[in-house]
């Protein structure tokens, strides 16, 4: 197994929780940040526009995606411009259709030709993957979002799709394919091996970082342990035990003995 230091794609930190942010700031391994409004909502920000640029005010050299929230795309184009004037580092999510199922192709055109960067989210299928580089080959830096996790909820395996996406990017150095969703710190190297060049990981699961390369043998007893210490701190007891080699019902209180 690679170190996480070793590895060739960059961890994003996925969330909207402000302190929670500025810890993974300090932290060498984060590249970047992405939100998008549900998070955003899960963390209780009410007021979108100070929300993100107090963030971009403290974050100012490492990529930040924040999401536009209409459905109409006169209104998206509207809050994209205002978005990425928030800052250099910001990147502007759109989403691959809006909730009708209408392809936002023509609005990525029309933005990435506008010097935009943008990063196109909630991609599932290689076929949006296609039609969407080549509407982002004429713009800045841009990201494309594939949420390789969603799709391994369906029961399909993500990684030969999160493969075959890597090389429909190849001719697009200008751009760059993300593992979004990820369900396990697993999923980082997956994605390291077949190419991919960022993915974008909860706080949740990144809290876990510690974790990879720890000795099996060593994790298995840890385990046994949290078993055994929630249990005391539980009280649980079991009355009343049958003697199966009697056949009656002894009464007595069998306790755990500490070890």
């Amino acid at each position: 197994m690679k170190r996480l230091a070793d590895l060739s794609i960059k961890i994003f930190a996925d969330g909207a929780d402000k302190a929670g942010m500025l810890e993974l700031y300090r932290n060498p391994l984060i590249k970047g940040f992405t939100t998008n409004p549900t998070l955003m909502r899960k963390a209780e920000v009410s007021d979108y526009r100070a929300f993100a640029q107090e963030i971009t005010a403290t974050i100012p050299d490492r990529p930040i995606s924040f999401e536009v929230f209409s459905d109409e795309f006169d209104e998206m184009e509207r809050q994209a411009l205002e978005i990425s004037s928030w800052g250099e580092n910001v990147y502007v999510k759109i989403p691959i259709t809006n909730t009708h199922g209408q392809s936002s192709c023509d609005l990525v055109r029309r933005l990435a030709r506008a010097g935009v960067k943008l990063n196109v989210t909630a991609m599932m299928t290689l076929d949006q993957v296609r039609d969407i580089s080549q509407c982002l080959a004429e713009g800045p830096s841009c990201f494309v979002s594939v949420f390789a996790g969603r799709v391994a909820d369906t029961g399909h395996d993500p990684v030969p799709l999160m493969a075959a996406a890597v090389q429909l990017l190849r001719p697009y150095p200008n751009l760059e394919l993300i593992w979004a969703s990820p369900r396990e710190l697993l999923n980082i190297f997956q994605a390291d091996a077949v190419g991919c060049h960022i993915i974008t990981v909860t706080h949740d699961i990144l809290r876990k970082l510690p974790l990879v390369g720890k000795d099996l043998h060593e994790y298995s007893l840890d385990t046994v342990k949290m078993f055994y210490n929630d249990a005391q701190q539980a009280g649980y007891r079991l009355r009343g035990i049958v003697d199966f080699r009697k056949g009656i019902l002894v009464e007595e209180e069998l306790s755990a003995q500490k070890a």
